[in-house]
């Protein structure tokens, strides 16, 4: 073997090889076990509107556990999204002993039932948080049964489209368990849709009242507290005990 220069070369490059890849395992495992190398620094990329900074720094310090390598992101990421208004965070080191903190905030699209602080966020998911009475009182109020947020809101955006044709805002929408719709708008009329029909869909019904609104409604010197579009060739209105059909 001795007189083989080409054989030894060879062992000894495996040996160079098996010496380095030892040595960088011991590196790493010195990176993550050493106790220096700390987290010193974790910056948001934005202003959080409604996450307070006490929230953030109650629930940090018991996440961020080890050092800049050994730190579990997933544990950091899913501390944070426990606080009330975080939706969606994203976290990434950044050398030598940063981390950057990237958090999507629900927000607020409508109130959801009442008495229990449930908000519907743009994405129709809901979620609890505390609003103060001025930002509260400016969203709508949604109501429907468990799982048909996504569908209330959307009813909800549609019709205020529809609405705004008539200078009209609808400020509350309920699907009740029957999936019926009913609506009331700013000024307090309540108008009632009823349910889907095959025949008579909510929107066409809907449509023939906005038709004759101008006329029907707004020249009226008193203004109907309920209209009912439940009929499928026509619909009511009442006013102080009085019903009138078209």
């Amino acid at each position: 073997m001795w007189n083989k220069p080409h054989l030894l070369s060879a062992i000894a490059d495996l040996l160079i090889l098996g010496a380095a890849a030892a040595l960088l395992a011991a590196g790493a495992v010195w990176l993550v076990r050493v106790p220096s190398l700390p987290v010193r620094q974790v910056v948001f990329a934005e202003e959080l509107p409604h996450t307070r900074r006490i929230e953030v720094e109650q629930i940090l310090p018991s996440a961020i556990k080890g050092n800049f390598f050994s730190l579990n992101l997933e544990m950091v990421r899913g501390s944070l999204e426990q606080l009330p208004w975080v939706r969606n965070v994203e976290v990434r080191r950044i050398w030598p002993a940063r981390l950057e903190v990237k958090v999507e905030e629900h927000r607020p699209a409508a109130r959801w039932g009442e008495g229990r602080g449930e908000l519907v966020n743009s994405y129709g998911e809901v979620f609890v948080a505390a609003l103060n009475e001025e930002e509260s009182l400016a969203l709508p109020l949604l109501f429907g049964p468990a799982g048909t947020a996504p569908e209330v809101l959307k009813r909800y955006s549609e019709l205020v489209g529809t609405f705004k044709t008539v200078g009209e805002k609808p400020v509350q929408v309920t699907l009740s368990p029957r999936l019926a719709w009913q609506l009331k708008l700013e000024r307090g009329m309540l108008v009632d849709l009823g349910r889907e029909q095959p025949k008579s869909p909510v929107g066409v019904r809907l449509q023939r009242f906005i038709e004759v609104y101008p006329e029907l409604v707004a020249k009226r010197a008193q203004r109907p507290a309920v209209v009912d579009l439940r009929y499928p060739n026509g619909f009511a209105i009442r006013v102080a005990g009085e019903v009138k059909g078209k």
